[in-house]
């Protein structure tokens, strides 16, 4: 049987502003069509509006509202004799880190009206206080997972 190759990760530069690497590879989530300055002022835009509102650190609150949001465990399919279990597996820290900033990106996407910057602000507040649509998601994901720790022996 051949042997994997190791995956080596790109090295990403920490932000200008900030010089925070979490919040450089956010910007990069965010950036839709190569558009990284409108990125970064979206961004950099809703960290502002964090400082303004709640008088702390806006780094912090973003860093508390990634942790908040990252995801232990998720099920995966495996096709075992005909039926199809649900199989709650650990994720991986890479992973694990790209679910909680791409789940904070689609509920911040998803609420109605204002400005981008304003709706990641209110998300990443919310996160950091553990309520809204991202944290509901996580918990959904380990509750799944949690009703299917019976299948948990099918994992490969």
């Amino acid at each position: 049987m051949p042997r994997r190759a190791k995956v080596v990760r790109r090295e990403i530069p920490p932000d200008p502003r900030y010089g925070s690497e979490l919040v450089q590879r956010f910007i990069n989530k965010v950036m839709q069509r190569g558009k990284k300055g409108t990125a970064e002022r979206i961004v950099y835009d809703a960290l502002d509006i964090i400082q303004q509102r709640t008088g702390r650190d806006p780094v912090e609150v973003f860093q508390q509202a990634i942790r908040n949001a990252t995801p232990v465990l998720e099920v995966k399919p495996r096709r075992v004799g005909g039926a199809t279990y649900q199989v709650p597996i650990q994720i991986e820290p890479a992973r694990r880190l790209s679910l909680a900033i791409r789940w904070l990106l689609q509920s911040a996407r998803a609420r109605t009206g204002r400005s981008m910057a304003e709706k990641l602000a209110a998300e990443l507040m919310d996160a950091a206080n553990n309520t809204g649509a991202t944290i509901k998601r996580r918990d959904d994901t380990h509750r799944m997972a949690e009703a299917n720790r019976a299948f948990s022996h099918y994992r490969w």
